[in-house]
Protein backbone atom coordinates (compact mmCIF):
# COMPACT_ATOMS: atom_id res chain seq x y z
CA UNK A 1 0.00 0.00 0.00
CA UNK A 2 2.67 2.46 0.92
CA UNK A 3 4.38 2.76 -2.68
CA UNK A 4 1.07 3.23 -4.52
CA UNK A 5 -0.32 5.54 -1.72
CA UNK A 6 2.84 7.91 -2.28
CA UNK A 7 2.63 7.33 -6.13
CA UNK A 8 -1.10 8.45 -6.03
CA UNK A 9 -0.02 11.46 -4.01
CA UNK A 10 2.84 12.38 -5.89
CA UNK A 11 0.56 12.42 -9.22
CA UNK A 12 -2.77 14.13 -8.25
CA UNK A 13 -1.29 16.62 -5.59
CA UNK A 14 -1.09 20.27 -6.50
CA UNK A 15 2.13 22.56 -4.76
CA UNK A 16 0.15 25.22 -1.90
CA UNK A 17 -0.32 28.09 -3.19
CA UNK A 18 -2.68 30.63 -5.11
CA UNK A 19 -3.42 29.09 -7.55
CA UNK A 20 -4.16 25.84 -5.78
CA UNK A 21 -6.29 28.00 -3.49
CA UNK A 22 -8.09 28.74 -6.36
CA UNK A 23 -8.56 25.18 -7.00
CA UNK A 24 -10.42 24.52 -3.74
CA UNK A 25 -13.22 27.17 -4.79
CA UNK A 26 -13.16 25.82 -7.79
CA UNK A 27 -13.74 22.94 -6.21
CA UNK A 28 -16.18 23.84 -3.49
CA UNK A 29 -18.92 25.33 -6.54
CA UNK A 30 -22.24 25.91 -4.89
CA UNK A 31 -21.79 24.40 -1.71
CA UNK A 32 -23.27 26.84 0.95
CA UNK A 33 -21.80 25.02 3.92
CA UNK A 34 -18.18 24.68 3.82
CA UNK A 35 -15.98 23.04 6.75
CA UNK A 36 -12.76 24.23 7.66
CA UNK A 37 -10.33 22.19 9.44
CA UNK A 38 -7.18 22.13 11.68
CA UNK A 39 -5.10 19.60 12.96
CA UNK A 40 -3.92 21.28 16.30
CA UNK A 41 -5.69 24.45 18.21
CA UNK A 42 -1.88 25.97 18.17
CA UNK A 43 -0.37 26.01 14.79
CA UNK A 44 0.04 28.94 12.69
CA UNK A 45 -0.46 27.72 9.49
CA UNK A 46 -4.04 26.00 9.95
CA UNK A 47 -4.98 29.21 11.22
CA UNK A 48 -3.44 31.59 8.57
CA UNK A 49 -4.56 29.36 5.52
CA UNK A 50 -7.83 29.20 7.05
CA UNK A 51 -8.92 32.80 6.95
CA UNK A 52 -7.27 33.31 3.89
CA UNK A 53 -9.56 30.56 2.16
CA UNK A 54 -12.38 32.36 4.42
CA UNK A 55 -11.58 35.72 2.91
CA UNK A 56 -11.51 34.17 -0.43
CA UNK A 57 -15.30 32.38 0.17
CA UNK A 58 -16.47 35.95 1.64
CA UNK A 59 -15.38 37.75 -1.12
CA UNK A 60 -15.82 35.75 -4.53
CA UNK A 61 -18.71 33.47 -3.13
CA UNK A 62 -20.64 35.87 -0.58
CA UNK A 63 -20.34 33.89 2.28
CA UNK A 64 -21.92 35.68 5.11
CA UNK A 65 -21.81 33.38 8.60
CA UNK A 66 -18.39 32.21 10.08
CA UNK A 67 -18.85 29.72 13.00
CA UNK A 68 -16.22 28.37 15.21
CA UNK A 69 -15.01 26.30 17.91
CA UNK A 70 -15.48 29.34 20.26
CA UNK A 71 -18.22 29.74 23.58
CA UNK A 72 -20.74 31.98 21.96
CA UNK A 73 -20.86 34.70 24.91
CA UNK A 74 -16.67 35.48 24.51
CA UNK A 75 -17.09 34.97 20.18
CA UNK A 76 -19.73 37.62 20.53
CA UNK A 77 -17.27 40.41 21.50
CA UNK A 78 -15.57 39.68 18.18
CA UNK A 79 -18.71 39.94 16.30
CA UNK A 80 -20.18 42.54 17.70
CA UNK A 81 -16.56 44.25 17.21
CA UNK A 82 -16.51 43.18 13.14
CA UNK A 83 -19.89 44.54 12.93
CA UNK A 84 -19.52 47.94 14.20
CA UNK A 85 -21.51 47.51 17.47
CA UNK A 86 -19.00 48.13 19.93
CA UNK A 87 -17.98 51.74 18.55
CA UNK A 88 -14.10 52.84 17.20
CA UNK A 89 -12.03 52.91 20.42
CA UNK A 90 -11.58 49.27 20.98
CA UNK A 91 -9.02 47.13 19.36
CA UNK A 92 -9.41 43.63 17.92
CA UNK A 93 -6.29 42.75 20.43
CA UNK A 94 -8.25 44.41 23.21
CA UNK A 95 -11.05 42.29 22.24
CA UNK A 96 -9.53 39.12 22.38
CA UNK A 97 -7.40 39.38 25.41
CA UNK A 98 -10.11 40.82 27.36
CA UNK A 99 -12.93 38.11 26.45
CA UNK A 100 -10.88 35.15 26.45
CA UNK A 101 -10.54 34.26 29.65
CA UNK A 102 -10.91 30.86 30.23
CA UNK A 103 -8.79 28.16 29.49
CA UNK A 104 -7.16 27.43 26.77
CA UNK A 105 -6.64 31.08 26.03
CA UNK A 106 -4.54 30.55 22.96
CA UNK A 107 -6.84 29.53 20.83
CA UNK A 108 -8.73 32.56 19.91
CA UNK A 109 -6.38 35.44 21.22
CA UNK A 110 -3.73 35.25 19.28
CA UNK A 111 -1.95 37.33 16.58
CA UNK A 112 -3.42 35.14 13.84
CA UNK A 113 -7.02 35.60 14.82
CA UNK A 114 -6.37 38.97 15.81
CA UNK A 115 -5.28 39.80 12.07
CA UNK A 116 -7.94 38.23 10.75
CA UNK A 117 -10.70 40.03 12.90
CA UNK A 118 -9.30 43.46 11.83
CA UNK A 119 -9.51 42.68 8.04
CA UNK A 120 -13.32 41.83 8.88
CA UNK A 121 -13.80 44.40 10.21
CA UNK A 122 -12.65 46.72 7.61
CA UNK A 123 -14.30 44.34 4.88
CA UNK A 124 -18.02 44.74 6.58
CA UNK A 125 -17.92 48.77 6.28
CA UNK A 126 -17.74 48.07 2.61
CA UNK A 127 -20.68 45.07 2.56
CA UNK A 128 -24.90 45.89 3.00
CA UNK A 129 -25.03 42.66 4.82
CA UNK A 130 -22.49 42.37 7.24
CA UNK A 131 -20.47 38.98 7.98
CA UNK A 132 -21.07 37.74 11.21
CA UNK A 133 -18.45 35.32 13.69
CA UNK A 134 -19.70 33.51 15.98
CA UNK A 135 -19.41 30.80 18.59
CA UNK A 136 -21.00 27.03 18.31
CA UNK A 137 -19.41 25.53 21.50
CA UNK A 138 -20.70 25.18 24.72
CA UNK A 139 -18.67 25.06 27.81
CA UNK A 140 -19.98 28.85 28.53
CA UNK A 141 -22.63 27.36 30.58
CA UNK A 142 -22.31 29.79 33.62
CA UNK A 143 -21.78 32.88 31.43
CA UNK A 144 -24.42 31.81 29.28
CA UNK A 145 -27.23 31.81 32.28
CA UNK A 146 -25.37 35.28 32.87
CA UNK A 147 -26.39 36.72 29.61
CA UNK A 148 -29.94 35.46 29.51
CA UNK A 149 -30.88 36.98 33.00
CA UNK A 150 -29.00 40.42 32.25
CA UNK A 151 -30.95 40.74 29.00
CA UNK A 152 -34.21 39.65 30.74
CA UNK A 153 -33.77 41.61 33.67
CA UNK A 154 -33.04 44.72 31.54
CA UNK A 155 -36.10 44.04 29.76
CA UNK A 156 -38.74 44.08 31.70
CA UNK A 157 -41.59 43.67 29.37
CA UNK A 158 -40.35 39.70 29.06
CA UNK A 159 -41.19 39.53 32.79
CA UNK A 160 -42.81 35.78 32.40
CA UNK A 161 -39.76 34.43 30.50
CA UNK A 162 -37.44 36.20 33.49
CA UNK A 163 -39.15 34.60 36.23
CA UNK A 164 -39.11 31.44 34.17
CA UNK A 165 -35.19 31.70 33.90
CA UNK A 166 -34.24 32.09 37.57
CA UNK A 167 -36.16 28.91 38.06
CA UNK A 168 -34.64 26.86 35.46
CA UNK A 169 -31.02 28.36 36.51
CA UNK A 170 -31.25 28.15 40.16
CA UNK A 171 -30.81 24.74 39.68
CA UNK A 172 -26.97 25.48 38.94
CA UNK A 173 -26.43 27.88 42.21
CA UNK A 174 -25.20 25.33 44.56
CA UNK A 175 -22.46 24.32 42.49
CA UNK A 176 -20.24 27.67 42.98
CA UNK A 177 -20.54 28.12 39.10
CA UNK A 178 -18.45 24.53 38.45
CA UNK A 179 -19.78 22.71 36.09
CA UNK A 180 -17.54 19.83 37.22
CA UNK A 181 -19.24 19.70 40.50
CA UNK A 182 -22.71 19.94 38.67
CA UNK A 183 -21.74 16.88 36.65
CA UNK A 184 -20.48 14.96 39.53
CA UNK A 185 -24.25 15.81 41.49
CA UNK A 186 -26.14 14.47 38.39
CA UNK A 187 -26.56 11.22 39.93
CA UNK A 188 -28.47 12.02 42.82
CA UNK A 189 -30.25 15.22 40.38
CA UNK A 190 -33.58 15.16 39.82
CA UNK A 191 -35.12 15.85 36.23
CA UNK A 192 -36.81 19.00 37.55
CA UNK A 193 -33.71 21.03 36.28
CA UNK A 194 -33.09 19.05 33.08
CA UNK A 195 -37.55 20.18 32.29
CA UNK A 196 -36.93 23.81 33.44
CA UNK A 197 -34.01 24.26 30.85
CA UNK A 198 -35.61 23.04 28.05
CA UNK A 199 -39.18 24.68 28.65
CA UNK A 200 -37.43 28.02 29.39
CA UNK A 201 -35.90 27.86 25.74
CA UNK A 202 -39.17 26.66 23.91
CA UNK A 203 -40.24 29.33 25.79
CA UNK A 204 -38.32 32.08 24.86
CA UNK A 205 -38.57 30.36 21.13
CA UNK A 206 -42.50 31.31 21.49
CA UNK A 207 -41.91 34.65 22.10
CA UNK A 208 -38.13 35.35 19.88
CA UNK A 209 -40.72 37.80 17.42
CA UNK A 210 -40.88 40.10 20.25
CA UNK A 211 -37.60 40.46 20.88
CA UNK A 212 -35.16 43.68 19.38
CA UNK A 213 -33.10 42.64 16.46
CA UNK A 214 -30.97 45.31 17.23
CA UNK A 215 -27.12 44.14 17.08
CA UNK A 216 -28.50 41.01 17.57
CA UNK A 217 -29.99 40.86 20.86
CA UNK A 218 -32.83 38.56 19.76
CA UNK A 219 -29.98 35.77 18.18
CA UNK A 220 -28.09 35.74 21.72
CA UNK A 221 -30.73 35.17 24.08
CA UNK A 222 -32.18 32.17 21.94
CA UNK A 223 -28.34 31.22 21.63
CA UNK A 224 -27.41 31.53 25.16
CA UNK A 225 -30.24 29.73 26.45
CA UNK A 226 -29.61 27.12 23.95
CA UNK A 227 -25.92 26.90 25.41
CA UNK A 228 -27.56 26.60 28.61
CA UNK A 229 -29.95 23.68 27.81
CA UNK A 230 -27.11 21.81 25.80
CA UNK A 231 -24.12 22.19 28.19
CA UNK A 232 -26.68 21.02 31.33
CA UNK A 233 -26.73 17.83 28.97
CA UNK A 234 -23.52 17.57 28.58
CA UNK A 235 -22.04 17.96 31.93
CA UNK A 236 -24.69 15.33 33.09
CA UNK A 237 -23.03 13.22 30.69
CA UNK A 238 -19.23 13.93 31.92
CA UNK A 239 -18.96 10.59 32.67
CA UNK A 240 -20.00 8.73 29.55
CA UNK A 241 -17.01 9.43 27.18
CA UNK A 242 -19.20 8.71 23.85
CA UNK A 243 -22.56 10.26 25.19
CA UNK A 244 -20.90 13.84 26.35
CA UNK A 245 -18.69 14.19 22.60
CA UNK A 246 -22.21 13.09 20.82
CA UNK A 247 -23.90 16.21 22.96
CA UNK A 248 -21.33 18.68 22.26
CA UNK A 249 -21.13 18.02 18.64
CA UNK A 250 -24.88 17.61 18.43
CA UNK A 251 -25.33 21.16 20.27
CA UNK A 252 -22.58 22.44 17.62
CA UNK A 253 -24.86 21.31 15.27
CA UNK A 254 -27.93 22.99 16.41
CA UNK A 255 -26.17 26.17 17.01
CA UNK A 256 -25.64 26.28 12.95
CA UNK A 257 -28.64 25.21 12.03
CA UNK A 258 -30.02 28.32 14.41
CA UNK A 259 -27.86 30.66 12.68
CA UNK A 260 -28.84 29.47 9.47
CA UNK A 261 -32.39 29.99 10.46
CA UNK A 262 -31.82 33.14 11.51
CA UNK A 263 -29.69 34.34 8.72
CA UNK A 264 -31.90 33.00 6.29
CA UNK A 265 -31.93 29.21 4.85
CA UNK A 266 -29.97 30.14 1.66
CA UNK A 267 -27.02 31.88 4.04
CA UNK A 268 -23.46 30.41 2.99
CA UNK A 269 -21.92 29.55 5.90
CA UNK A 270 -18.18 28.86 7.17
CA UNK A 271 -17.12 26.19 9.75
CA UNK A 272 -14.21 26.44 11.47
CA UNK A 273 -13.16 23.38 13.82
CA UNK A 274 -10.79 20.47 14.76
CA UNK A 275 -10.24 18.43 12.26
CA UNK A 276 -12.11 15.59 14.29
CA UNK A 277 -15.38 17.37 14.44
CA UNK A 278 -15.69 18.50 10.63
CA UNK A 279 -13.77 15.13 9.03
CA UNK A 280 -16.62 12.92 8.53
CA UNK A 281 -16.53 10.63 11.68
CA UNK A 282 -18.51 7.58 9.91
CA UNK A 283 -15.04 7.75 7.71
CA UNK A 284 -13.03 6.99 10.96
CA UNK A 285 -12.96 4.18 13.98
CA UNK A 286 -14.57 6.79 16.04
CA UNK A 287 -18.15 5.06 14.62
CA UNK A 288 -16.69 2.21 15.99
CA UNK A 289 -17.39 3.67 19.93
CA UNK A 290 -20.59 5.24 18.75
CA UNK A 291 -19.19 8.46 18.18
CA UNK A 292 -20.80 10.73 15.42
CA UNK A 293 -20.11 14.63 14.77
CA UNK A 294 -20.23 17.69 12.85
CA UNK A 295 -19.00 17.05 9.62
CA UNK A 296 -20.89 13.38 9.78
CA UNK A 297 -24.25 15.09 10.61
CA UNK A 298 -23.95 18.26 8.48
CA UNK A 299 -23.62 16.13 5.49
CA UNK A 300 -26.51 13.54 6.24
CA UNK A 301 -28.58 17.20 6.59
CA UNK A 302 -27.53 18.78 3.97
CA UNK A 303 -26.30 16.40 1.57
CA UNK A 304 -22.53 15.99 -0.08
CA UNK A 305 -23.16 18.37 -2.87
CA UNK A 306 -23.99 21.29 -0.57
CA UNK A 307 -21.25 20.33 1.62
CA UNK A 308 -17.54 20.82 1.52
CA UNK A 309 -14.94 19.53 4.09
CA UNK A 310 -11.07 20.70 4.38
CA UNK A 311 -8.91 19.06 6.23
CA UNK A 312 -5.36 20.06 7.92
CA UNK A 313 -2.18 18.00 8.47
CA UNK A 314 1.92 18.47 9.09
CA UNK A 315 4.82 16.88 8.92
CA UNK A 316 6.98 17.76 11.93
CA UNK A 317 7.10 21.60 13.75
CA UNK A 318 5.95 23.39 16.92
CA UNK A 319 2.80 23.42 18.32
CA UNK A 320 1.10 25.56 21.18
CA UNK A 321 -0.02 22.81 23.58
CA UNK A 322 -0.43 22.01 27.34
CA UNK A 323 1.41 19.01 29.12
CA UNK A 324 -2.23 18.62 31.09
CA UNK A 325 -5.56 20.18 31.31
CA UNK A 326 -5.35 23.88 32.95
CA UNK A 327 -1.20 23.65 32.56
CA UNK A 328 0.17 27.26 31.59
CA UNK A 329 0.77 26.72 27.87
CA UNK A 330 4.22 25.65 25.78
CA UNK A 331 5.63 25.67 22.72
CA UNK A 332 6.23 21.71 21.94
CA UNK A 333 8.38 20.03 19.41
CA UNK A 334 5.95 17.91 17.03
CA UNK A 335 8.31 15.01 15.99
CA UNK A 336 8.65 13.49 12.36
CA UNK A 337 5.50 11.12 11.54
CA UNK A 338 5.78 7.80 10.93
CA UNK A 339 6.66 6.50 7.55
CA UNK A 340 2.75 4.31 8.35
CA UNK A 341 0.77 7.58 8.81
CA UNK A 342 -0.80 9.56 6.20
CA UNK A 343 1.33 12.52 7.45
CA UNK A 344 4.24 10.12 6.69
CA UNK A 345 3.21 9.63 3.48
CA UNK A 346 2.31 12.87 2.35
CA UNK A 347 6.23 13.79 3.59
CA UNK A 348 7.59 11.18 1.27
CA UNK A 349 5.66 12.13 -1.80
CA UNK A 350 7.44 15.35 -1.28
CA UNK A 351 8.96 17.65 1.35
CA UNK A 352 6.65 20.21 0.06
CA UNK A 353 3.34 22.10 1.07
CA UNK A 354 0.72 20.86 -1.06
CA UNK A 355 -3.03 20.07 -1.68
CA UNK A 356 -5.14 17.43 -2.51
CA UNK A 357 -8.47 17.60 -3.74
CA UNK A 358 -10.94 14.58 -3.76
CA UNK A 359 -14.03 13.59 -5.46
CA UNK A 360 -16.41 10.93 -6.66
CA UNK A 361 -13.54 9.81 -9.18
CA UNK A 362 -10.63 9.38 -6.67
CA UNK A 363 -11.29 9.26 -3.31
CA UNK A 364 -11.39 5.14 -3.25
CA UNK A 365 -7.59 5.92 -3.93
CA UNK A 366 -7.15 7.54 -1.13
CA UNK A 367 -9.57 5.39 1.09
CA UNK A 368 -7.48 2.81 2.40
CA UNK A 369 -7.64 2.86 6.73
CA UNK A 370 -4.53 4.94 7.97
CA UNK A 371 -3.47 6.96 10.72
CA UNK A 372 -3.95 10.56 10.74
CA UNK A 373 -2.42 12.72 13.05
CA UNK A 374 -4.75 15.25 15.69
CA UNK A 375 -3.22 17.33 17.99
CA UNK A 376 -5.57 19.20 20.59
CA UNK A 377 -4.88 21.58 23.81
CA UNK A 378 -3.10 18.63 25.72
CA UNK A 379 -0.57 17.44 23.85
CA UNK A 380 2.07 14.60 24.99
CA UNK A 381 4.50 13.63 22.16
CA UNK A 382 6.10 10.80 23.79
CA UNK A 383 2.96 9.18 24.01
CA UNK A 384 1.93 10.50 20.12
CA UNK A 385 1.71 7.28 18.68
CA UNK A 386 -0.67 5.65 21.28
CA UNK A 387 -3.12 8.25 20.81
CA UNK A 388 -2.96 11.39 18.61
CA UNK A 389 -3.99 8.72 15.27
CA UNK A 390 -7.24 8.68 14.35
CA UNK A 391 -7.52 5.38 11.94
CA UNK A 392 -8.85 7.34 8.44
CA UNK A 393 -10.61 6.31 5.15
CA UNK A 394 -8.98 10.30 4.09
CA UNK A 395 -10.80 10.36 0.40
CA UNK A 396 -13.74 9.89 1.97
CA UNK A 397 -13.34 11.97 5.73
CA UNK A 398 -12.99 14.95 4.03
CA UNK A 399 -13.39 16.71 0.54
CA UNK A 400 -9.90 18.27 0.51
CA UNK A 401 -6.36 18.35 2.40
CA UNK A 402 -3.70 20.63 2.95
CA UNK A 403 -1.01 19.50 4.12
CA UNK A 404 1.98 21.59 6.06
CA UNK A 405 5.02 19.66 5.89
CA UNK A 406 6.96 21.91 8.92
CA UNK A 407 4.60 23.71 10.75
CA UNK A 408 5.25 26.52 13.57
CA UNK A 409 3.44 27.43 16.90
CA UNK A 410 0.91 30.50 16.43
CA UNK A 411 1.53 33.50 18.40
CA UNK A 412 -0.47 34.07 21.72
CA UNK A 413 -1.43 37.20 22.78
CA UNK A 414 -1.30 36.04 26.25
CA UNK A 415 0.50 33.94 28.36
Amino acid sequence: MTRKLINAIKEQSHPLNDQSLDKILEAIGNARIVMIGEASHGTSEFYTIRAELSKRLIEQKGFKVIAVEGDWPSVQAINRYVKGYEGEAQSAKGILVNSFNRWPTWMWANEEVEHFTEWLKEKNKSLAEKVGFYGIDLYSLYESIDEVLKFLSENPQYKVDLEHARKAFSCFEPYNRMPEHYALSTAHFTGECISEVSSLLKSLRSNEEQYSDEYEQDLNVIMNALVAKNAEAYYRAMMQDAKSWNTRDSHMVEAINELMKYHGEDTKIIIWEHNTHIGDASQTDMKDDGLINVGQIMREQYAMDNTFAIGFGTYEGTVIAADSWGDPLEVIDVPPSKLSTWEGQLHAAGADDKILLFNDENREVFNNWIGHRAIGVVYNPEYEAYGNYVPSRVGSRYDAFIFIDQTKALRPLKE
